[in-house]
């Protein structure tokens, strides 16, 4: 794969290479629909193929936060068509690196001197590199190291890429007024968090500790004298990523569901009791090493839980609050999904759509032992996406609504439930009790 010397930071430059993915893509409609007059019988796979590769190909190069919007997508497996989902999952693991002169400038400015004085060894090609930053191995002192640079400005162009991502996305979601802004404002401070390494340091170490008595896990150790704002470096972890795992010949359904429980032991400790989670559960920020343990390698996006909103949002997933629609309602209210200025149409619609969404999804809460690589839970998911996304009295609703605590928190357990789909693990879901 090609190197990059650069990285586009300026708006008008980023704007320009997404101009130029846009006219791509407007040429593949144009061949689309040639064949379509000529043959009725053409399907939209090879535009939906078509059009995944030139986005992604567009914003491999850009890297930062339009690389991991993609990210993000590619963890809505019933939300896009099969074809975005593969091509953005390579955002994960398969993204352009940077040139070896980059990186020796990166360590030079960062370090204060060239990676070979810095370490004892350092691997100049990158081992993985991904949407903000790549890895690198390194040695020193006899300990083997990953190192992680992140790419040049993309702290400085988050805003820019949010400016230009923002029309697309009102128009996608529907969304209206001036509430509109919480949510951008959610998505550009979590981004900004992701680029301060410093940061991840600190969350790093502090999660790690606290739930080092989880069986099951395993954390790399960090050493914050060879970080910065800009590097992180930790240990060398060896291990499958999920994808890799579920693929091999070391996964059976007994230890699947071994790494299932601690997975999920590890998510519901840290909400409800740290009141703070990982929230960019994506396979690549996890190994399978040897042992069958869980190595969390990544806590770049950590979402703090308020009160306000844990209490509300877990009430949701109660049984009786499901049964009793005075206190759901009274609690989507609470959660700013119904709002003041809704009338009897607009709350009979969001009480009707919500009470779906929370029967299908607060399941797992309503049994002792749950399977999530049930076909019928996860079908009733793909089907409940596949209605809502044609559902035009929805289009034609205010999208505006929900507390901004929602977008990350529920990508949370959206990307949870994903991973114990692929592992197709049975868990007991009370199980993290014992440890709070």
């Amino acid at each position: 794969m090609k190197s990059l010397d650069h990285i586009p930071t300026h708006k008008i430059e980023r704007a320009g290479k997404l101009v130029t993915t846009g006219l791509k893509i407007g040429g593949n409609y144009i061949k689309y629909y040639g064949k379509k007059a000529l043959d009725s019988s053409v399907d939209r796979s090879t535009l939906d193929e078509d059009n995944a590769k030139d986005i992604y190909d567009g914003l491999k190069e850009l890297k930062g936060s339009a690389l991991k919007m993609a990210q993000m997508l590619s963890m809505e497996k019933n939300l896009l068509p099969q074809a975005y989902v593969e091509q953005f999952s390579l955002a994960q693991f398969s993204v352009p690196p940077l040139s070896g002169p980059l990186v020796r400038k990166t360590i030079q400015k960062y370090l204060g001197a060239a990676p070979e004085v810095v370490f004892d060894t350092f691997g100049i090609e990158s081992v993985n590199a991904a949407s903000i930053g790549q890895v690198h191995r390194a040695e020193k002192n006899g300990k083997s190291l990953a190192v992680k640079i992140q790419y040049p400005g993309v702290s400085d162009s988050i805003k820019s890429d949010l400016s230009i991502v923002k029309p697309i996305a009102v128009r996608m979601f529907n969304l209206q007024g001036q509430d509109t802004e919480k949510y951008f404002r959610e998505i550009e401070d979590k981004l900004l968090e992701e680029t301060d390494y410093e940061l991840e340091l600190q969350r790093s170490e502090s999660i790690s500790a606290a739930c080092s008595q989880l069986p099951g896990l395993k954390f790399p150790n960090y050493y914050a004298e060879w970080s910065t704002k800009k590097i992180l470096t930790m240990d060398w972890m060896e291990g499958l990523h999920i994808g890799e795992y579920v693929k091999s010949d070391q996964q059976n359904p007994e230890k699947n569901n071994r790494i299932g429980q601690a997975l999920w032991d590890f998510y519901m400790f840290q909400m409800h009791h740290l009141r703070q989670v990982h929230a960019d559960p994506h396979p690549g920020n996890f190994l399978i090493d040897t042992e069958g343990n869980l190595v969390v390698i990544d806590f770049g996006c950590i979402k703090d839980v308020p009160e306000d909103f844990y209490e509300p949002y877990f009430a949701l997933s109660k049984r009786e609050n499901l049964d009793d629609m005075e206190a759901f309602e009274s609690l989507l209210r609470e959660l700013e999904i119904l709002l003041p200025t809704d009338g009897p149409k607009e709350e009979r619609y969001f009480k009707s759509v919500f009470h779906n969404m929370m029967e299908l999804f607060t399941r797992p809460f309503h049994h002792d032992t749950f399977d999530f690589g049930s076909d019928n839970f996860w079908d009733g998911i793909a089907r409940l996406s596949e209605e809502l996304s044609e559902d035009s009295q929805l289009r034609q609703m205010n999208g505006s609504r929900g507390s901004k605590h929602f977008l990350y928190i529920n990508r949370t357990f959206f990307g949870l439930y994903n991973l114990l789909h692929d592992l197709k693990a049975e868990v007991n879901v009370f199980n993290y009790m014992r440890f709070v």
